[in-house]
This record gives C-alpha cells, sequence and structure tokens, in this order.
C-alpha cells in the first residue's frame, strides 16, 4: 500500500505548509466518496480532494477539474453549512494512523465562535470523512454511514459520539534505535518484511521490501542501519515522490523504490505525484460504474452486427449461384420428356459444356417435370434479385457496425458527462427508451462541453470525445480554414486546432490527442490524418460523428500520457 502511515505524515505536513490558516470558501462534491474544498490560503485558491473512494481513498491538493452536480448532496450541503468561512487552524496526524483531523474554526449563525473538526480516514473499503462538533465530539454527518451492526466496535452516524478506530500497538520508528528494531526480529522466523510491518506503526509492505532490498545480506548489522536510514529522512522531511513504472503496474512513494526495479518518474510534491498518478483512474472507475448497463448494451449490438454481416456473407454466397439454378431449370425442361413424377434425382448432360459433362439434379419427388423446372426458374428470379438486396444490407450492418465499436471506443475514453451525451444520442437514434423524458428535453439545447487543451506554442486545442461533441466540434465551432485531425481507418476523436497555420509543434501535439483518444491508445506509431476543416464533410443521413474527408496528411505518433498531461495543464 503506497498511502500508508508515513507517507499520511508527510502528507500532513505538505497540506500544512499550503493550507493552514485558510479560509474554507467553497465546498464541492462531485462524486459520491469524493469532497472538493476551495481553501484561499497564502494569496491563492487552493482545491483539497478528500477521498474515501474504495480504491483510492487519498487526501491532497489537486489541479484537475471535476463536474460538479447541478444539485448537492445532503452531505456536502451540510458542510457547506458548517464549514464556508470557516478557517483551518491545524491539521493533524493521528499517531501514524492514515487518520487526518482538519481542525476548523469559524461562526455559527448566531454569530458564536464554533469548533468543527472534518476527519478523513484513509482505510481501503473502509475509508470516510466524517464531520465532528469538536465541543461535544458529536457526529454531526459521514460521507459513508456505519451502523453497530457493521462494526462493533464504533457507529458512524449523525448524533453519535465519535470514536476513534482501534489503535494498533505497535512502536512508533521515529523513537526507535537499533536495539528497539532488533529485539521486533525474529530472524530464524524468516518473513522479515512481515516482521517489520508486524512491529512498526505507519509501514507498509513496499517500504518493508524496499528495507530489505537496500539492506542486501540481511543480518543484525544491515536492517537496523538501513531501516534507521529511511527513518531519518522522512524526520528531516528529505522526500523525494516518485512514480515507479515496471511490468504492468505503477506505484508511488516518498522515495524511489529501487526493489521495484522500474523508471522511477520524480515530481516536486506529493500532490503533484497524485495527479498524475490517479489520472484517469478514479474517472475510469467511476464511469465503469455509472455506464455498465451502456457498455454491456453497446457490446450486444456490435456483437448483433457481426453476426448479422456473417449471415449475410452466407446468403450473397448462396445468392451468387443463381446461374446454377438457371441451368437446373434449362437442363429440366430440356429433358422432361425423360423425367417422372416421384423421381429424387436425374442425370443429363449439361449441353453448355464443351465435353457434355454429365449433371446430376436433385428433384422434388412430389411435383410434375414442369413444377420442378419452375421450382428452379423460381429460385433463379429470387436469388438474382437479393443480390443487389443482401450487398445493401451488408453495407448498412457495416455501418452500423463501426457505430457501435466507435460507441465503444468512446465509453472506454469517456468521463461522466461524455456517458451522458452518449445515452441521450442513443435514445434520440431509438436504440434505447428514454427513462428520464423531461430531462432529456430539457438538456437538448445545452451544447456539449468539449475537452480544451493548450499546445506548448499557445494554441487552443479542442477534443471531441462522443459523437455530439464531434458533431458540434466539427461542424459548428471549428472555423474552415482550421485544422481538423482523426486516426487514419481507427475508430477515434475529432481534433480541432484553432489555427489556420499551426506550427508543426502543434500539429504533433494534436496528433497525440487524436491517438491517445481513439482505440490505437496503446499503441505505438498510430497513423493520424490532417486536412483543414473545409476538406471534411458529413454525408446525408450519416450516423452521428461519421464524416468523410480529402487532401489530408498523414503523421505517425506514439500516444504519450505525459504529453497529454501537459496540454492539460497548458
Amino acid at each position: 500500500m503506497s498511502f500508508d502511515g508515513l507517507f499520511t505524515r508527510a502528507m500532513t505536513e505538505e497540506l500544512t505548509n499550503e493550507l493552514k490558516g485558510g479560509r474554507i470558501n467553497k465546498i464541492h462534491q462531485p462524486y459520491k466518496n469524493e469532497i472538493i474544498l476551495v481553501v484561499r490560503a497564502n494569496g491563492k485558491n487552493h482545491k483539497l480532494l478528500l477521498s474515501a473512494h474504495p480504491s483510492y481513498a487519498r487526501v491532497q491538493l489537486t489541479n484537475e477539474t471535476h463536474d460538479n452536480p447541478s444539485e448537492p448532496p445532503m452531505f456536502c450541503m451540510l458542510l457547506r453549512k458548517h464549514l464556508e468561512g470557516f478557517f483551518l487552524e491545524e491539521i493533524r496526524q493521528i499517531g501514524l494512523d492514515r487518520i487526518i483531523i482538519f481542525e476548523v474554526k469559524g461562526r455559527n449563525e448566531i454569530g458564536d465562535t464554533s469548533y468543527k473538526q472534518l476527519i478523513v480516514e484513509i482505510m481501503g473499503r473502509h475509508s470516510n470523512i466524517t464531520l465532528v462538533d469538536k465541543t461535544r465530539n458529536i457526529i454531526l454527518d459521514s460521507i459513508k454511514h456505519v451502523s453497530f451492526a457493521v462494526n462493533s466496535h464504533r457507529a458512524i452516524l449523525p448524533g453519535q459520539e465519535y470514536v476513534l478506530p482501534p489503535q494498533q500497538d505497535k512502536m512508533n520508528p521515529f523513537e526507535a534505535n537499533e536495539d528497539d528494531i532488533l529485539r521486533q526480529i525474529d530472524f530464524n522466523s524468516g518473513k522479515l518484511d512481515k516482521q517489520l510491518v508486524g512491529a512498526f506503526a505507519g509501514l507498509s509492505p513496499l517500504v518493508a521490501r524496499e528495507v530489505l532490498f537496500q539492506a542486501g545480506l540481511a543480518n543484525r548489522t544491515t536492517i537496523p542501519k538501513t531501516f534507521l536510514h529511511y527513518i531519518q529522512i522522512l524526520k528531516n522531511h528529505q522526500i523525494s515522490p516518485a512514480i515507479i513504472s515496471g511490468g504492468q503496474k505503477e506505484s508511488f512513494y516518498l522515495f524511489p523504490l529501487e526493489h521495484l526495479q522500474g523508471e522511477p518518474k520524480k515530481f516536486h510534491s506529493l500532490s503533484d505525484m497524485l495527479d498524475r498518478f490517479y489520472f484517469g483512474k478514479a474517472e475510469r472507475d467511476r464511469v465503469k460504474q455509472h455506464a455498465n448497463d451502456l457498455e454491456r448494451f453497446i457490446h450486444n449490438e456490435k456483437d448483433k452486427n457481426e453476426k448479422k454481416i456473417e449471415k449475410l456473407l452466407a446468403t450473397l454466397k448462396e445468392a451468387e449461384n443463381a446461374d446454377q439454378h438457371q441451368l437446373y431449370g434449362e437442363l429440366i425442361t430440356a429433358n422432361i420428356y425423360a423425367i417422372k413424377k416421384g423421381m429424387k434425382t436425374i442425370e443429363v448432360s449439361n449441353y453448355y459444356d464443351e465435353n457434355g459433362a454429365m449433371v446430376t439434379i436433385p428433384l422434388d419427388p412430389q411435383k410434375s417435370p414442369s413444377e420442378n423446372a419452375q421450382k428452379y426458374f423460381t429460385k433463379y428470379q429470387k436469388a438474382k434479385n437479393a443480390i443487389t438486396i443482401v450487398k445493401e444490407q451488408i453495407e448498412m450492418t457495416k455501418a452500423e457496425f463501426a457505430y457501435f465499436e466507435a460507441l465503444l471506443q468512446q465509453v472506454e475514453s469517456a468521463s461522466p458527462k461524455d456517458i451522458e451525451e452518449i445515452r441521450e444520442e442513443l435514445i434520440e437514434g431509438g436504440y434505447i427508451r428514454d427513462r428520464q423524458k423531461k430531462k432529456n428535453k430539457k438538456n437538448q439545447s445545452i451544447k456539449p462541453l468539449l475537452d480544451r487543451y493548450i499546445s506548448s506554442d499557445r494554441t487552443e486545442i479542442f477534443v471531441g470525445k462522443n459523437n455530439k461533441q464531434n458533431d458540434y466540434l466539427t461542424n459548428k465551432l471549428a472555423a474552415r480554414d482550421e485544422i481538423w485531425l482523426h486516426t487514419k481507418d481507427i475508430p477515434g476523436s475529432h481534433v480541432v486546432i484553432r489555427s489556420k497555420e499551426p506550427a508543426e509543434s502543434t500539429i504533433l501535439e494534436a496528433a497525440n490527442l487524436a491517438a491517445y483518444y481513439s482505440k490505437a491508445r496503446s499503441s505505438s506509431s498510430v497513423p493520424v490524418d490532417f486536412t483543414q476543416v473545409r476538406h471534411v464533410k458529413k454525408p446525408s443521413g450519416a450516423k452521428p460523428g461519421f464524416v468523410i474527408y480529402e487532401n489530408q496528411q498523414t503523421v505517425y505518433v506514439t500516444p504519450d500520457e505525459e504529453i497529454i498531461l501537459s496540454l492539460r495543464q497548458g
């Protein structure tokens, strides 16, 4: 676990330096388990993120932008009532536990001084955010309610006394010496990393494994010295926040972890590091929950059209045997004298064949010779007519398949607001029923919100993340001489550079955006076409988001998340 007690200690110090004495101006609850406090401190506004997400619980300053619901949840309104306009007097950690208490002071409705505590417990799926009246130590409310039936030690419910989680009887590593460390370790038992975690407060398996790795030959001399070396670094706050990328998993910590044998990327602050580490992760999790039914529906429609194409191709192949049906009809007619009702087959000479090869023709014993001939002529006519119809159906089904394949890609890179627009599009297309008719009618006139980026030479770049946004960006917002980009023959976003003659670096950055927000996100050397908007056309009756274009040039880029982040923050 990266966000351990030692990490919490360092984060508490970072937040204290940035926010102590600051005034809470605004409070938002963009998602079910997350709170944003806008704190004015040291002459600027800071966004403080408090998250009780079951997988991504944390406390940090953030530069990320979050969409706020039109109607704030009850917990958010309660926080606004009790905390807006109040001052952060102190930010402290309970021991070396993953618990941070924000001590808040202000005046209540009648002008009396009021003391509150906003307590964040970072404990995986048991994480919580609780508002406490400090004077009475009574819980006013929490982001998650926990009854005694769930936790016999304490209940987290309005009106209950706030009780800390059970304390673990572990030694404080900042107070330990070499002898203390040796007393906690049994070298004969093995699993030294687990012994360290079990003995010292705030220590995660991640740090314990790093200590043993750096100790080299683990013995009574190397382990205590290495352990205390790292504790001294943390005691002096000589941290070097880093994300370590290795294999399929990323990790972060207060300093590079060499035992992971990955490539470390260092950051100036813990909060900057967490913004980078959690970029997209928590949002993807929220979207997955929010769009589970939608994603399943799109998958089913895509699969359905894929199977339909297979059937239509089989029908087309059969229809292309029309000439054989005509031949059988003509040969039966020519040999009608030799056929008797009740026969199942007849072998006749094929007079169209130079060598007069013999042909065996299946017959319906219930039909007369002339009826058998007519049956083959009818099959010939039907097959001939079917070829045109089936070809049209194949093209339509392929277009439908491509449409749902593009939607699937859009869901994979969507934010919660993008999902709602995709849902509206499917409702308008008659694919799914409108469950909130009034609300959707109200939203139809609202312009889609596009993702905006700034290139390294300060040029605006816009990205459409779904078909509604793509149509609006390409057909309404963009000027005719501006530059439009899209991955070549790959489902993806429309991208527009708000410039008639952008620099080459800007084109490459925009191409990186187009590749990143496409089905080829994980590929290398992705082809991206670009042309002027005037050369992009939407065919009459085409599906949402579908266009054709000409006069394009192509560049090849490898999607890079670091570039995307730099453009977002530009």
